[in-house]
């Protein structure tokens, strides 16, 4: 879907990217290689020459943070399939309150390893681990987990894609939390998380405060099926949204034969 997007393009919008699509130009380089065929509203010929170039080069290059400025947060998901490889799934949990200090483990999934970073043991590495990655896939990320973290480590600066799967699933129908969404989709839990919530995570902390290890085992286990289950939902989000953008636009032939990724 990246190589098929030209929203990203100063000055250009989501209903002339549909018009270039309907004039049969359907990707960076047929426009590349035929600029006269095709109308691109008020955007000049020579200036989205100039921007697809520098779009396939920063793809090229894996030059993440110039998708994440063009495409911004609605059009993040976009990018899901070519930065998945440096892709990493993130969820937080907290003691309960609002401030840094408050963020009591970070989880983080790449796909085929899983990691929690624990306060007082090695969350002052997180930082450095974060830096390593393209994307950051979160479920209401946006108004939680990132400003927390901002909070935990100031001065660090997140340059990564964003992809928010609560806003993102919204625009697909599917409303509620995390857990409510899993269940609507027949996503499952483990007998020792099922029912869990952000609420009991706090009190299975507190526990571990009081020296539970299997208080601090199934809090664990807890935020890993949350991450876990964020690329399973990141995959679902793609695939759907890619196939009602180029529905919408009335070109839903163009998925015919592509990957499905859920």
């Amino acid at each position: 879907m990246l190589n098929r997007t030209f929203v990203h393009v100063p000055g250009l919008g989501s209903l002339t990217e549909r018009s270039l699509w309907k004039q049969g130009c359907v990707t960076w380089d047929h426009y590349l290689r035929e600029p006269e065929l095709y109308n691109a509203g008020g955007v000049s010929v020579e200036g989205l020459i100039k921007e697809l170039r520098e779009s396939k080069e920063a793809l090229v290059a894996s030059r993440h943070q110039y998708f994440r400025e063009r495409l911004g947060s609605r059009e993040s998901w976009r990018a899901w399939p070519e930065f998945r490889r440096s892709c990493v799934y993130l969820d937080i949990e907290t003691d309960g309150g609002d401030v840094g200090e408050s963020v009591t483990c970070v989880g983080l999934y790449d796909g085929k390893a899983f990691r929690c970073l624990l306060k007082d043991e090695d969350l002052a590495l997180f930082p450095d681990i974060i830096s390593h990655y393209s994307m950051i896939v979160t479920f209401f990320g946006s108004g939680f987990d990132l400003p927390m973290l901002r909070r935990a480590f100031p001065g660090f600066h997140f340059d990564q894609i964003h992809v928010d799967l609560c806003p993102t699933l919204k625009r697909l129908g599917y409303r509620g939390g995390l857990k409510k969404i899993e269940k609507q989709l027949g996503i499952t839990r483990g007998e020792d998380t099922e029912g869990l919530n952000g609420l009991d995570a706090i009190r299975l902390w507190r526990a571990w405060q009081r020296g539970s290890q299997t208080a601090l085992d199934q809090l664990i286990a807890y935020n890993q099926e949350d991450v876990v289950n964020l690329e399973r939902l990141a995959a679902l989000a793609y695939d759907r949204l890619a196939r009602q953008t180029l529905s919408e636009a009335g070109v839903a032939h163009l998925m015919e034969g592509q990957e499905s990724f859920f």
